[in-house]
């Protein structure tokens, strides 16, 4: 027997493996673990059940026509082949197609990307945009051909025939329809020419209308300034535009008629507006009329000078109050200031000196108020009542206390 490399052995059961029919094109369904998508653009994870696992690989070639994103725990069927992978040894199952296991993939992606945007914000409604009560032009971003087209111009011409209406071709179905989809609705922001945009499409299978789930038609109707009414399919149809839209029609027609308002309500609703505009008018009017006859009869008016006279005699009244008042305080401010003047004539020097009473004082005018201030030869002044004369001091008498015990 001869002994082999593992090099040798590992290239043999590799070969016994990609020459089995049943293994080269097979369908595997099972749990999605471990998954990781490469910055290669591979997808790397694990297929398992409750009693085994296997190693799965889908090149960037393969996942890159998906339209779903695989996610951890996710139910898959997956076909491709099986073959050994020599560098690790093991085996595993090449993918070359895959969907969900009882959800189609289209489905799938749908609910994906609906959850995405509307965790994002996208939908909030807060951020929807109104809808003009009368727009001058109206944007159609539509195929140009097709009962979708005539539907909407037929209900525009119908509810308000003179409406400006700028239509930008564009593909509605196909890999390329939501580039240009999109393309339509920057077309009209750049040019700001009209005042709300019409995105529209008819019924359709879900494939149909899928390019109005494409992530890139969505950021340009959430990136758009203008308003935009989505209007996909039927009314049963939702597609990720109309989540995002600032208005969600259910059919093209209907998207038409909630654009424009109908011509001839509004030019009822325009006379009815005149004639209570009117009434309004001549009832206010009448009331006016009505104050200013009254007016014209008031007193004011027909015997202009009562109000002077009267406001004349309040004034002659308050005048003698106020000269009762400055009477009476000039009465009790004399009688204080007389008392005063009593108090301070009692207390005047010259009074004391006309009760018998002297004032002694040096030749330097000072008053002497003690003899022992003095002494023998010192000349005085001696003040009485009605004059004064001079004397020489020539001793003390009597010695008394400076202050009395």
């Amino acid at each position: 027997m001869n002994n082999l490399t593992v090099r040798e052995l590992t290239a043999y059961i590799k070969q016994l493996v990609d020459s089995d029919m049943l293994l080269s094109n097979v369908s595997v369904s099972g749990e999605i673990s471990n998954f990781k998508h490469h910055s290669s653009g591979h997808m790397y994870f694990s297929l398992k059940d409750q009693d085994a696992v296997i190693r799965c690989v889908m090149f960037r070639t393969y996942n890159a026509r998906m339209k779903f994103i695989p996610e951890e725990g996710m139910k898959v069927i997956v076909r491709g082949y099986v073959s050994v992978y020599a560098p690790g040894g093991t085996y595993q199952l090449y993918a070359e197609e895959m969907q969900p296991d009882g959800t189609g993939s289209l489905y799938l992606a749908f609910e994906q990307l609906k959850r995405k945007l509307e965790a994002q914000g996208w939908f909030a409604r807060e951020r929807k945009k109104p809808i003009p009560r009368l727009p001058r032009a109206i944007g159609i971003v539509t195929s140009p051909t097709g009962a979708v087209i005539r539907d909407i111009l037929n209900v525009l011409q119908r509810r308000y025939p003179n409406i400006r209406v700028i239509i930008y071709p564009s593909a509605v179905q196909g890999n390329d329809a939501p580039a240009q989809l999109a393309r339509g609705i920057r077309y009209f922001n750049g040019e700001r020419n009209v005042d709300v945009i019409i995105l529209a499409r008819g019924g359709g299978s879900i494939e149909d209308l899928w390019p109005f789930n494409d992530e890139g038609l969505a950021y340009a109707i959430y990136d758009s300034q203008i308003p935009i009414i989505s209007a996909v399919g039927h009314e049963t149809d939702f597609s990720i535009s109309d989540f995002v839209a600032d208005l969600r029609a259910p059919t093209p027609s209907a998207a038409a008629e909630l654009a424009v308002p109908e011509k001839a309500v509004m030019k009822e609703r325009l006379i009815i507006y005149e004639k209570n505009l009117i009434s309004s008018l001549l009832m206010k009017l009448k009331r006016e009329r009505e104050r200013i006859a009254g007016l014209s009869s008031a007193r004011s008016l027909t015997r202009p000078f009562e109000r002077v006279d009267s406001l004349r005699q309040q004034m002659d009244g308050r005048l003698r109050e106020l000269v009762l008042i400055s009477k009476s305080n000039l009465d009790r401010h004399r009688s204080a200031l007389g008392n005063m003047a009593g108090r301070l004539d009692a207390l005047s020097p010259l009074t004391v000196l006309s009760r018998g009473y002297a004032i002694v004082q040096k030749e330097d005018g000072s008053v002497i108020k003690s003899v022992k201030t003095m002494k023998p030869g010192d000349r005085i002044t001696i003040r009485v009542a009605g004059g004064r004369f001079g004397a020489l001091f020539e001793k003390a008498l009597d010695a008394f206390p400076d202050k009395m015990g």
